[in-house]
């Protein structure tokens, strides 16, 4: 194997394990704000117990994600590194911004969530666990403008001739609302309420089936299911529109993912 190859079998293993946490960082964040919004509405305790374990499983999945991140990004350097010069003032805008404005809201106030529970007030509490999960949303903006760009590119120039052009930015807005960043991000907000939504319903299923935590399990039951159930049906829309997004943007693309290698009249899908 060259080079090459072994690059990208190191980058996609090193992106498909990163990849596994944020979105459980994002949906677990929208649990625990809607279980801490029960607590507040109706002062019972569980709700803030359920809260209080659902913390420490999202510090964790926070930590591991942010370990695997900083290595991918590293990568971008060392295994693409002539793209990365290439498309730097673009892609890196897009990195430096979720890092200035969403990952340091984020982690700003996760110090709060994780080490405020008996130092500040439940209302300040539950706005610190909502500004987490808002950070998250926002990091997920970011990423999902900085992937789109590439597969939808717009709103820059090339400056330069032979080893020496790169891409500039001409229009930020236009950069940002790539034709394909909306229904991108839509459909990755989605699937990360889906994620956190199924592993709070299988931590949970697990402690009823076995008997244990019952009434707690419940009541963390019936929040995720909702979750799971509007976040599910959504994204059979936000899936379509993407797809059609693919079909019209990138036909090549669709027609690889299709195995269709050969120009066909009709396609499958």
């Amino acid at each position: 194997m060259d080079v090459e190859i072994l690059s990208r079998i190191q980058f996609a293993f090193t992106i498909s394990f990163h990849y596994i946490f944020p979105p459980l960082s994002i949906g677990l964040g929208l649990i625990m704000v809607l279980m801490e919004g029960a607590y507040l509405r109706t002062g019972d305790r569980a709700y803030e117990q359920l809260a209080r374990f659902w913390t420490k499983i999202f510090a964790l999945i926070f930590g591991i994600g942010v370990a695997t991140g900083i290595v991918m990004e590293f990568e971008f350097g060392t295994n693409w590194a002539a793209y990365s010069r290439y498309v730097g003032d673009i892609f890196g805008s897009a990195l430096a911004a979720e890092g200035i404005f969403a990952f340091a809201l984020e982690s700003g106030f996760l110090g709060v969530l994780l080490f405020g529970w008996n130092r500040v007030s439940p209302r300040m509490h539950f706005f610190a666990t909502l500004m987490v999960l808002l950070g998250s949303m926002f990091s997920a903006v970011w990423i999902v403008v900085a992937n789109s760009w590439q597969q939808t590119p717009a709103g820059y120039h090339i400056v330069g001739e032979g080893l020496e052009a790169r891409a500039e930015i001409t229009d930020f807005w236009a950069m940002v609302f790539n034709p394909s960043s909306v229904d991108r991000l839509l459909h990755v907000w989605n699937g990360a309420f889906i994620a956190g939504a199924f592993l709070v319903l299988s931590v949970h299923a697990w402690y009823l089936l076995k008997g244990r935590h019952v009434e707690l399990s419940k009541k963390a039951f019936r929040i995720a299911l909702v979750v799971a159930t509007v976040a599910s049906l959504a994204q059979l829309f936000s899936g379509h529109s993407s797809a059609e997004g693919v079909a019209h943007n990138q036909p090549a693309k669709l027609a690889a993912l299709e195995g269709h290698y050969d120009t066909l009249a009709p396609a499958d899908l």
